[in-house]
C-alpha cells in the first residue's frame, strides 16, 4: 500500500500545490480525488518554453518562487575554496545590468527561472536549456559555464548557493542583483 496515499493531510496538501503549479503554468488544476478514495499524485506536463508571465491570480506561487531564491544560506563549513559551475541567468527590468530590451517583471523572471529548473530536473540538457533560457550574454556557447569560481568572485547569495552543492548537484532557484540563477557544481 502506498503510504502518501492513505495520509489524507498530505494528499491534500500534495493536491493544493499541484493545482497552484498548474495555474501558474496555465493549466488547469486535477479534478478532486472522491472523498472515499486514495489520493493519487500526478505530474504537470511541463510548461510551454514561451510562457513568460504568470496567469493574474497566481500570486501564492510567485511568493513561494521569491522566497525559495531568497532562502537564507550561509557559509558551509568545510567548503572547499574553488569549485566550477554552471548557471541559467533569467533577468528582469531593473535588475543589475539587465539591457532595455528586458521587459519582464521581477515575478514573470522568478517564475521562468522555475520553469527552467524544472526542465533541468526533469532530465532536460543543461546546455540546451540554457541556450532556450540564459540572458547571460555568451552563456549559450560556452554551456552556462562560468568556470572555477571562488566566493570572492561572485554575488554572496550565489556563492552562499553554489558551495553548498556537491559535484554535480543542482540547486534551487537563486537571487542576485543580476536577476534568478539556477546552478549545477561540476567539479
Amino acid at each position: 500500500m502506498n503510504p502518501i496515499s492513505t495520509h489524507r493531510p498530505f494528499a491534500a496538501a500534495t493536491s493544493l500545490l499541484l493545482a497552484t503549479l498548474l495555474a501558474a503554468c496555465g493549466g488547469s488544476p486535477p479534478p478532486a480525488a472522491p472523498q472515499n478514495a486514495p489520493a493519487e499524485v500526478k505530474e504537470a506536463p511541463p510548461p510551454a518554453p514561451e510562457a513568460e508571465a504568470a496567469p493574474a491570480g497566481n500570486q501564492e506561487a510567485i511568493e513561494l518562487c521569491i522566497a525559495t531564491a531568497n532562502a537564507k544560506r550561509a557559509k558551509f563549513s568545510g567548503e572547499p575554496p574553488k569549485i566550477t559551475v554552471k548557471h541559467v541567468l533569467i533577468k528582469y527590468k531593473g535588475a543589475k545590468k539587465a539591457d532595455d530590451a528586458i521587459k519582464r517583471s521581477r515575478e514573470e523572471a522568478c517564475m521562468r527561472a522555475l520553469e527552467a529548473r524544472d526542465k533541468i530536473r526533469e532530465g532536460g540538457d543543461f546546455d540546451e536549456i540554457v541556450k532556450q533560457y540564459s540572458e547571460e550574454p555568451g552563456a549559450a556557447t560556452r554551456g552556462g559555464s562560468i568556470g572555477a569560481i571562488e566566493r570572492a568572485d561572485v554575488a554572496k547569495p550565489f556563492a552562499d548557493a553554489a558551495f553548498e552543492l556537491s559535484v554535480n548537484q543542482l540547486s534551487d532557484i537563486v537571487e542576485t542583483e543580476f536577476g534568478f540563477h539556477v546552478i549545477l557544481r561540476t567539479e
